[in-house]
């Protein structure tokens, strides 16, 4: 097949990125041509090479050759920039959904609506969590997404010195100020775990300050790091903390911890379940008290902390990037076949 894919790319990061990169690799190594279309500008990132080719914002006239020279269109999510060569050219176009396209009330605006208006009307939907699928609210293929089996996996190391990690962005919507409130109810109680924390952002000078201000000795802020040293620093942790506020579509970074030996914690809203899956333990979005709670129990459980972990290898592999790959490609042959 001849597979052309829409999404924000390397040199940006997060986890959209990643999974069209995980998928652009594994379709090329399963014998497919691949062209990937950028929604972003290159920047000044290294010069990464690919086994396919990144087109970065082409041309009006490049990006309908792209369309013309393949025989499936793949969006990831509904981008209203990038529909408009299928108003000229006849393909199928598949969307991939990343999010539930909703605003931070569970609301839609006009632009939200039209996108799903579009996604209603599309040859194939295919959902990354049953919360997303839902929010769709038409006819989807829910597949999981994949991670990074060859950086995230289990280290040599047995010891794990550390107890609670952190890894994303520093942004309200991660939850940060709510964790830290949970580490300050908990420190009322003479409990005090220490907590590492992996990622850069524009709240990052704040909760600096507000760890000052609560006396959260045991909190120590990395910055940003590249993946090899993240999966690395999460082998010497016990437990990941995902705090999102607002309603994961999914959650990689969930299957990272896991694949590394963390037990999650994480929010219940959204997709975020279905990535943690029996691997660790959730709490409502945005309550600090049942937060503190659950990890107050984590810690104190070693029993509770071993069974958790014995899911991991039965639930990762439902996320292996060949097994989540090969389902995208069946459901892509057949669209092309109708």
């Amino acid at each position: 097949m001849k597979l052309l894919l829409y999404s924000r790319f390397y040199p940006s990061i997060g986890g959209i990125e990643t999974v069209a990169s995980i998928l652009a690799h594994e379709w090329v190594s399963a014998g497919h041509q691949v062209s990937v279309i950028a929604d972003n500008p290159p920047g000044a990132a290294p010069e990464r090479s690919f086994p396919f080719e990144v087109f970065y914002q082409p041309s009006a006239g490049k990006f309908l050759q792209l369309v013309r020279d393949h025989e499936v269109f793949v969006h990831c999510n509904v981008n209203l920039r990038g529909l408009w060569p299928c108003l000229l050219i006849r393909r199928p176009v598949v969307f991939t959904h990343h999010n539930d396209y909703l605003d931070a009330g569970g609301k839609t605006n006009w632009r939200q609506n039209l996108k799903l208006f579009i996604a209603r009307n599309a040859r194939l939907n295919i959902a990354v969590s049953h919360a997303v699928a839902a929010a769709v609210g038409t006819e989807c293929q829910v597949i999981p997404n994949p991670y990074n089996t060859q950086i995230f996996r289990q280290q040599d190391n047995k010891e794990r010195p550390r107890q609670l990690v952190f890894v994303g962005r520093l942004v309200s919507d991660k939850g940060m100020e709510f964790f830290l409130e949970a580490l300050r109810l908990m420190k009322a109680k003479g409990i005090e775990p220490d907590l590492t924390v992996i990622g850069e952002g524009p709240e990052r000078v704040r909760l600096e300050r507000l760890v000052q201000e609560w006396n959260l000795d045991r909190v120590r802020f990395l910055g940003s790091k590249p993946p090899v040293e993240v999966a690395a620093l999460l082998s010497e942790h016990r437990i990941m903390v995902v705090p999102s506020l607002f309603r994961e579509p999914f959650g990689v970074v969930a299957l990272e911890g896991i694949a590394c030996g963390c037990v999650v914690a994480g929010s219940s809203g959204g997709g975020l379940s279905d990535a943690i899956g029996p691997c660790g333990l959730t709490f409502p979005n945005g309550e600090s008290k049942a937060l503190a709670g659950i990890l107050e129990r984590l810690l104190g459980d070693t029993e509770l902390m071993n069974s958790l972990r014995t899911h991991a290898a039965e639930h990762l592999a439902r996320h292996e990037p060949r097994r989540i790959a090969a389902r995208y490609l069946e459901l892509l042959q057949a669209v092309i076949g109708k």
